[in-house]
């Protein structure tokens, strides 16, 4: 898959300009899925030097993007006949989704076994019908 990252409030807490503390798991996570042959794009809204740091607060950690703030490594705009601001991703993994960033376990869990937020909760809620030990008024009449 192709997955575009954004950097601030999802790599590390949101301090922007300054870089925050890195959110817990998320480096070692990013890297697991690069290892897993994902292409990620750092897509930031920091352009510049603030955009130089935080490439390089992610590669002083291991994690090395695929292209950053586009769709590939060589993309120019002069010379791309089809670029766009937007990128051509299979996934979106930032703070400002819907109901905010998950846990980055979660974030791989959903990737890694191909599953939906939707799929994801059902998962967790068969895990919690554990069935429980039925009481004597249970027992006797049937009832949970």
């Amino acid at each position: 898959m192709n997955i575009a990252v954004d950097f601030d409030g999802t790599i590390v807490e949101h301090k922007y300009p300054a870089i925050g503390r890195e959110r817990p798991f998320a480096i070692e996570t990013l890297k697991k899925l690069a290892a897993e042959h994902h292409k990620l794009i750092l897509w930031s809204v920091r352009e510049g030097k603030l955009l130089d740091e935080a490439v390089e607060f992610c590669r002083e950690r291991g994690l090395e993007f695929y292209a950053v703030n586009r769709d590939y490594p060589e993309e120019e705009k002069g010379l791309n006949n089809h670029f766009s601001r937007k990128l051509k991703v299979d996934l979106f993994i930032d703070d400002r989704n819907l109901g905010g960033v998950p846990d980055w376990g979660t974030i791989y869990e959903m990737i890694h076994y191909k599953l939906s937020y939707e799929d994801l909760m059902r998962k967790y809620e068969r895990e919690d019908e554990v069935e429980q030990p039925k009481g004597f008024f249970a027992r006797m009449f049937g009832k949970k």
